[in-house]
């Protein structure tokens, strides 16, 4: 099932994503999903590599963490 998310965008950012959606050949709502998705796997990195990190005797590193997430 997909969800619908309303946003508002400043004239700035509209032009801006506009821009580079045309450039790219992709459609605006491709380009926020990735960058979601994008966002969503940083911060499951970073709460890993830190948890990870607390636990370790020998620091993980991003290399490693990445690996576990991937």
């Amino acid at each position: 099932m997909e969800d619908t998310i309303t946003i508002t965008l400043t004239p700035e950012l509209k032009a801006t994503l506009d821009t580079l959606t045309h450039a790219e050949g992709i459609s605006p709502e491709n380009l926020v999903q990735a960058a979601i998705q994008d966002y969503l796997f940083i911060r499951q990195f970073r709460v890993l590599r830190a948890q990870l990190i607390q636990k370790a005797q020998t620091p993980y590193t991003d290399d490693d963490i990445f690996e576990m997430v991937s």
